[in-house]
């Protein structure tokens, strides 16, 4: 059972859009599911203060506008990552879902993805596409060192797996979902993700085809929006196949405290595509379905690239009790 600190809630916030993570043990990962979650655990973190909802188009732009920031989709590749390919091919751009006309294999995701050059924040669907009437979508088409310069600029920090698996659960140890064990309680859906087969058939039954103004749906018992569905949440934990792999210091008698998953990426070299370091990404999208890529559950757990940017991926920001 979780178990609240006694610790009383710091007395402002750092802003007007975080709420607070009372600090305490709770059970961290599944056994139910996909591998990469198990083993269930109790694990023990500290309170801390995370961003109500994803960052928003106009939270983002806001950043780019007083930074002067150019994020990786918007800049050339190198040439010395991508040996022997041909230099024209060589542009700016970042991936874009495109739903294919009937059922494809779903082993092969080049299947529904596509890489589209001129792709970016503003342009999320490509260059003909604007963000003008999405302020209060999340970002997508964010790496992850976009993401945490963002953090820097904010004076945040991204989140833990197990910061972000504490928060999303909202006090709900143990259950499937971030509100419950029913997948539609009443036949109500309570996150924007994916109705029908996917890739292909979108029944768009929760109102959506893609992404959601955050907030659409009900928030967790926290008070946290868009911790299922929506968009994937960057972390600042590497992945690893093996969940505790980073707990593996702590005393065994006593619950791993703040874990923080493998300190090093398990790979680095850059002109690999295989190679590529990943973090762990948490919460879902609004593309995950029952028959694949079943993950809006605060469980589930996926390996991102770290210079990879998608039109699903996202991020929210932390600011710990005692900075």
């Amino acid at each position: 059972m979780t178990r609240h600190r006694t610790d009383p809630e710091p007395p402002t916030a750092p802003d007007d859009r975080m709420v607070w993570i009372p600090g305490g043990t709770f059970r961290m990962g599944s056994d139910e599911f996909y591998p990469e979650e198990a083993p269930t655990r109790e694990v023990d973190v500290d309170g801390f203060w995370m961003d109500e909802t994803p960052v928003t188009n106009a939270e983002f732009e806001r950043f780019v506008e007083d930074a002067g920031y150019t994020t990786l989709a918007e800049r050339d590749p190198d040439p010395a990552n991508y040996p022997g390919s041909d230099p024209a091919d060589l542009v700016p751009g970042s991936a874009v879902f495109t739903s294919p006309d009937g059922p494809v294999d779903l082993r092969d995701p080049s299947g529904w993805w596509e890489y589209v050059p001129g792709a970016c924040w503003h342009h999320p669907l490509g260059p003909d596409s604007s963000i003008e009437d999405e302020p209060d979508h999340p970002v997508v088409h964010v790496a992850f060192e976009d993401a945490r310069a963002y953090a820097d600029w904010a004076d945040k920090r991204l989140p833990t797996e197990a910061q972000w698996e504490r928060a999303a659960r909202g006090g709900l140890d143990g259950k499937r979902f971030v509100w419950g064990d029913e997948h539609v309680p009443d036949g109500t859906l309570l996150a924007n993700t994916w109705q029908g087969e996917f890739p292909h058939e979108n029944l768009e039954l929760d109102g959506y085809e893609r992404t959601s103004p955050v907030g659409s749906f009900p928030p967790n018992e926290f008070g946290l929006h868009d911790v299922a569905g929506n968009v994937w949440d960057w972390t600042r934990d590497w992945f690893s196949a093996d969940p505790t792999a980073g707990e593996a210091d702590s005393p065994s008698c006593c619950t791993p405290t703040n874990p923080r998953g493998v300190q090093e990426a398990e790979s680095v070299d850059p002109r690999d595509p295989a190679e590529v370091p990943r973090k762990v990404l948490k919460g879902g999208s609004h593309l995950c379905a029952p028959n694949y890529c079943f993950r809006y559950r605060p469980a589930a757990r996926y390996p991102e690239p770290v210079d990879t940017s998608t039109s699903h991926v996202g991020f929210r920001c932390i600011v710990p009790a005692d900075r």
